[in-house]
């Protein structure tokens, strides 16, 4: 398995992780009858929960993207450098993007997003 594959699987387990506590800070919020029901009225997860839902939503936003990238490049069969570099990049990033929003730091938060779509753009310029 390339190095940008296995990324790619350690991407999809960080994405369960995020939900994982996205959904521990909304139950921790309502209780789990209210999000075990049909989830009509209840109030939207604040403060940490909050932001671990929308650090999750933005992963799922960004995964597609970063799996596109990957799998065309393997059906491809590139594996360059910069492959490698971009998928790094984008691990390394969203990683500590989930890390800085739960924390609540803002500016970082934004670098941490431009690392990862650095990235991106990486494996994307070895395909065209």
């Amino acid at each position: 398995m390339t190095t940008e594959l296995m990324l790619l699987v350690w991407a999809v387990a960080l994405t369960v992780v995020q939900m994982l506590i996205a959904v521990a800070g909304h139950t921790q919020q309502v209780g789990v009858p209210a999000l075990a029901g049909n989830r009509d009225g209840i109030a939207a997860p604040t403060g940490w929960a909050g932001r671990a839902k929308r650090a999750h939503l933005n992963m799922i936003e960004n995964l597609p993207l970063f799996a596109g990238l990957v799998l065309v490049a393997h059906a491809a069969g590139i594996s360059t450098s910069l492959t490698v570099l971009g998928a790094q990049l984008f691990f390394w990033g969203r990683l500590a993007y989930a890390v800085i929003y739960l924390a609540g730091i803002p500016w970082l938060r934004t670098l941490s997003w431009a690392v990862s779509v650095v990235g991106l753009v990486l494996i994307f310029l070895q395909l065209v």
